[in-house]
């Protein structure tokens, strides 16, 4: 399943949580890193512990959880307490390199083995432009692990990490480190054949700038984008999923080439198209096809 959207919910807000239970998010990130504090930890592993058992069927929406950094030692804490409640995916932040990635493999596989979960059931995002190392390393992803969902970049930890005092520019747009970022992530989840997923828009208010981000993102070949307010959900979701024009001229272009297989180049309303307009077209007609299917 590709997923539009991805909401981040603290992981220690029974509130929260249950705020959620109709949100058209197609997955929710229940969060035991930035959004709780180091003395709620416990609560919060509790709490999506028993959130996961609670909801079995995902056919809906998947169930997430970030969990803290595999340096730290919380992190083992965290996958131990929550794998029974058997999430849908684990989201790895402040990742350096692919060695994360699959130092996370190792350990899924055995508590998977440990609550009886199918080997290779939970998958992983990674979060894969937080630290500095991380701008030289992202290649390392191609081959890493099949339980690579996707790759997300992230400007908030990075500009931290970079000493920064902002990620953008006068104008408003980012510097070009996090465009270098950004770049990166989604020509290394291209070569490693996973999920480019956008990053989070930080002002939640502004629903038309996230809709004009989100638009930029699927317009560049990412296939979804992280919420961090409920809000966010429906416009990304709107965002990732093609318009009717899009949809019948796609259509047009696919029964166009099939009607004509020995053609390289064609044309249609007075533009010529060749085979990377007929990929553009198919996928398309995929993503259409995939959001019809989940709402």
């Amino acid at each position: 399943m590709v997923l539009r959207s991805m909401l981040f919910v603290p992981g220690d807000s029974e509130r929260k949580m249950a705020k959620v239970e109709d949100s058209p998010a197609d997955a929710l990130i229940l969060d035991l890193e930035d959004s709780v504090a180091l003395s709620r930890a416990p609560v919060a592993r509790e709490m999506i512990r028993e959130y996961l058992l609670a909801h079995p069927d995902r056919s809906r929406r998947q169930v997430w959880v970030r969990i803290s950094p595999l340096a730290t030692a919380k992190a083992l804490e965290d996958l131990t307490a929550i794998l029974p409640g058997g999430p849908d995916g684990i989201v790895m932040p402040k990742a350096d390199s692919a060695a994360d990635a699959i130092r996370l493999d190792h350990c899924l596989e055995a508590l998977e083995v440990r609550e009886g979960l199918a080997r290779g059931a939970t998958r992983i995002l990674g979060v894969a432009t937080e630290t500095a190392h991380t701008l030289f390393t992202l290649h390392s992803y191609v081959g890493s692990t099949s339980r690579l969902y996707g790759l997300t970049w992230g400007a908030e930890d990075l500009s931290a990490a970079l000493g920064a005092f902002t990620n953008r520019k006068p104008g408003g747009g980012y510097d070009d480190v996090y465009r270098l970022a950004r770049a990166l992530c989604l020509a290394a989840s291209k070569a490693a054949g996973v999920e480019p997923v956008g990053s989070v828009y930080p002002d939640f208010r502004d629903l038309d700038g996230l809709a004009a981000e989100a638009r930029y993102d699927r317009q560049g070949g990412f296939t979804g984008k992280i919420a961090i307010h409920p809000d966010q959900v429906a416009v990304i979701n709107d965002a990732f999923t093609p318009s009717a024009d899009e949809v019948s001229y796609a259509e047009r272009v696919v029964a166009l080439f099939a009607e004509n297989p020995e053609a390289g180049t064609l044309g249609l309303d007075g533009k010529m198209l060749d085979k990377p307009h007929l990929t553009q077209a198919e996928q398309i007609l995929a993503m259409a096809a995939r959001a019809a299917a989940r709402d």
